[in-house]
């Protein structure tokens, strides 16, 4: 018999019923909804004149449209219909949720590993593409749309055909100022935005086993730009340790026989992948989108790609596009580009890790004259932790505005904005035309090149700035 990938493992685990044509019935562990299309699911739920078949897997957060201002508005733009909406549903329905006055309250792909309710080897999913984030906790979890929530809030299953399964390796120890962002960034930018077309993913490699579990879950994260279904990182000492302790996690007992379960979730040395694809870490240097889309990205010391050098017709008309857009000139340096604001934030980039790696950049440091800076962290307790450590005087003090915790300008709502900005630099997951605002033009980067940048009030290379 082949051997098995930790994906067939987590997936076999949870078959209720084999459908035929590759498709199976699975169990649903946990369920996630957010204020911005909750409000739609639960109600089309309840006008079906269905309930939640377990209230208690099924959990709400206030994240999309929050307002982030530090004296926290009740009503955002177009925000404010949603959450009352949402927090009138959840109560008919019976289902937690951590509401603007709730100390958990933040980015629903922050809060549940921060909690414990994701957990290694479950299934989650949630109406949002960037689910996939929680497979750096070793969980296999995807983004659904209203339809697929309502049948899983009502039912805990959902329908899936099986998926292929690919290996990606990054071999190498990852060079000095290179973080995850980098290592996902370069694998969109080399593979195209396609290369991961509908594939289940398991990320391997020396360069992989060392990062952090924070960084695991922005290397997950950004796998649905890559095309994927999921991604994820088969869990190990580094996840068990980090999970430990956290207030939804196991205990006593339960704890034991979960932690003997995870150590099972592991892909068989002989085990079969439809697809490896290999990147060697040790070469890479800190990663720059110059585009409109996640793949349209360079090394940071490297210059604005040339059209006339595309492989074929449509691929060079949409180089020439987001060259127009981005305002870019064929063959010019990234590094130097003036910039008008920096924004730290998303699901991507906002835990304590990479609070802390911009801060070390900005310690001592002002943001360049007249730059909008802004630092939203992850959730409330991401917040109330880096204040813990003073993380909040380093980012005021350089010029950030230090925000609470929401989606903010991940995307553009209407809640926040970067007023008068044009050209961003930001640790968000995509820079399509308009995605910031208006007009706005976006390069994607690590928090530690969006603080060197802000401070430089150009792209600027975190390496070459002294760290105090």
């Amino acid at each position: 018999m082949a051997g098995r990938t930790v994906i067939d493992r987590i997936w076999d685990a949870h078959v209720v019923a084999e459908l035929g044509g590759g498709r199976a019935l699975l169990h649903i562990d946990r369920i996630f909804l957010h204020e911005r299309m909750g409000p739609a699911l639960l109600g089309g739920l309840a006008a079906a004149g269905r309930r939640p078949a377990q209230p208690g897997l099924v959990f709400g957060v206030m994240d999309h449209t929050v307002d982030t201002k530090p004296t926290r508005s009740e009503s955002t733009a177009g925000g404010g219909t949603f959450i009352e909406t949402f927090r009138q549903r959840i109560a008919q329905a019976g289902i937690r949720a951590f509401d603007l006055d709730d100390p958990r309250q933040g980015i629903v792909h922050v809060v549940s590993p921060e909690q414990g309710i994701a957990l290694p080897g479950c299934t989650l999913v949630c109406p949002d593409s960037h689910t996939c984030t929680l497979g750096g906790i070793g969980a296999l979890a995807w983004g659904i749309g209203s339809t697929e929530g309502e049948h899983a809030v009502a039912t805990q299953t959902l329908v899936r055909p099986a998926p292929r399964r690919m290996q990606i390796r990054f071999d190498g120890r990852l060079g000095a100022g290179v973080g995850a962002k980098d290592l996902v960034l370069a694998l969109i930018a080399r593979f195209g935005v396609e290369g991961g077309q509908g594939c289940a993913i398991e990320f391997t490699g020396e360069a992989v086993r060392a990062l952090g579990i924070e960084s695991r879950l922005t290397l997950c994260n950004m796998t649905v730009e890559f095309g994927a279904w999921t991604g994820l990182v088969a869990p190990d000492d580094t996840t068990i340790d980090w999970i430990a302790g956290r207030p939804f996690a196991p205990e006593g007992a339960v704890w034991d026989r979960a932690v003997a379960h995870w150590r099972t979730l592991v892909s068989d040395d002989d085990a079969v992948w439809d697809e490896t694809r290999s990147i060697d870490a040790s070469t890479l240097a800190p990663q720059l989108t110059w585009g409109t889309s996640p793949e349209q990205a360079v090394a940071i010391d490297q210059a604005v790609p040339d059209p006339a050098d595309a492989p074929d017709r449509q691929r060079r008309a949409a180089m020439e596009r987001a060259l127009a857009y981005m305002d870019l000139q064929p063959g010019a340096p990234l590094l130097g580009t003036p910039i008008e604001a920096a924004f730290i934030g998303s699901c991507t980039n906002s835990r304590l890790p990479d609070l802390r790696e911009a801060a070390a950049v900005l310690r001592g440091r002002k943001v360049a004259v007249g730059l909008k800076a802004l630092v939203v962290p992850g959730s409330m307790q991401v917040r109330a932790a880096a204040e813990a450590e003073g993380l909040d005087r380093i980012f005021t003090e350089a010029g950030f505005e230090w925000r609470k915790s929401g989606c903010s300008l991940c995307f553009f709502s209407g809640a926040d904005d970067f007023g008068g900005a044009r050209r961003v630099i930001s640790t968000t997951n995509r820079n399509f035309e308009g995605r910031q605002g208006p007009g706005v033009r976006t390069h994607l980067a690590s928090p530690a090149t969006v603080a060197a940048s802000a401070i430089a009030g150009r792209i600027a290379d975190a390496r070459v700035i002294e760290r105090i």
